[in-house]
């Protein structure tokens, strides 16, 4: 099957906030099982506080971009 070379390749940008969100939730996944953070208090503040940030990084990013 011939590829189409008149086309040019459309750029994939990338989503901030869902792949900062995904790290954020991997991480405190792996903590809590690990045992190193047990406190309900301070799990719930980490990510209130990793989705503020995540949704900052995405604003700048959009800013940035122009769109």
């Amino acid at each position: 099957m011939p590829r189409e070379v008149d086309r040019p390749r459309s750029v994939h940008r990338t989503d901030w906030m869902a792949f900062l969100s995904g790290a954020l939730f991997v991480v405190l996944g792996i903590l809590i099982l690990t045992g190193a953070l047990k406190d309900p208090l301070v799990l719930v503040a980490l990510v209130v506080v990793g989705l503020g940030f995540a949704g900052l990084v995405a604003i700048v990013a959009r800013v940035i971009r122009g769109k």
